[in-house]
C-alpha cells in the first residue's frame, strides 16, 4: 500500500502497542527528515487500532490484512506483495521482521502449518467482515464476539459503542 500500514501484532503490556508505535514514529520520522532534508510531521494522523478476539475475529483479520493489496489491485497474489508476511507464514520462506502466525495454525509440523495458512487465502472476504473490520478501526471499536465485547469493555472500562457526535440532549423538566 502506498499511503498506509496494517500491522497485526500482540503487546504482554497494556500500554505496548502505544509505546510502539510512539517510538516508530520517532525513529521513522527522524530517518525520513534527515534523509530527504525536511523537517515536520511525517504522519497524516493518529494511528487507530482495535483490540481484537483472538478465535474466528483474528483469522479474518489475518485475511483482510494480507489480502488488502489484491483488493487493491496491487498484486494478483498475496505472495507478490513485498511487504507482505504470506510468504513466511504461508509459503515458509524466512523473513527477519516478524515471527510465524503460530498462534492460529494446530499442526505441529512446519509443512501442516503452512497448509493451513494458506488454505485461510482460498475465497475472499465478504462484504459483511470488511464493513466490521474497518468499522472497529475507524470507531476504535472492539473486533469480536457479543459476549468478548461485553466482557472486555466492563474489565477495562469503555463503552461498547460510539456515541453520536455533539452535546446530549437535555431533558427539560417538562418531558
Amino acid at each position: 500500500m502506498t499511503n498506509h500500514v496494517h500491522l497485526l501484532a500482540t503487546s504482554e503490556k497494556p500500554e505496548g502497542m502505544a509505546k510502539m508505535m510512539q517510538s516508530i514514529g520517532r525513529r521513522y520520522v527522524q530517518y525520513i527528515n534527515r534523509s530527504y532534508h525536511r523537517t515536520g510531521s511525517l504522519w497524516e494522523g493518529r494511528f487507530k487500532s482495535s483490540l481484537v478476539q483472538v478465535e474466528e475475529y483474528l483469522l479474518t483479520c489475518i485475511r483482510y490484512i494480507e489480502l488488502n493489496p489484491v483488493r487493491a489491485n496491487r498484486v494478483n497474489d498475496p505472495a507478490q506483495y513485498r511487504w507482505s508476511s504470506y510468504r513466511q507464514n504461508g509459503l515458509g520462506q524466512a523473513e527477519n521482521a516478524s515471527r510465524r502466525t503460530r498462534c492460529i495454525c494446530r499442526w505441529k509440523d512446519e509443512e501442516g502449518q503452512l497448509v493451513e495458512y494458506r488454505g485461510l487465502f482460498r475465497s475472499e472476504l465478504d462484504g459483511d467482515a470488511l464493513a466490521d473490520i474497518r468499522l472497529a478501526l475507524a470507531q476504535g471499536q472492539l473486533h469480536g464476539s457479543e459476549r468478548f465485547s461485553e466482557i472486555m469493555c466492563a474489565a477495562v472500562g469503555i463503552r461498547r459503542t460510539q456515541r453520536k457526535p455533539g452535546w446530549p440532549k437535555i431533558k427539560h423538566e417538562t418531558e
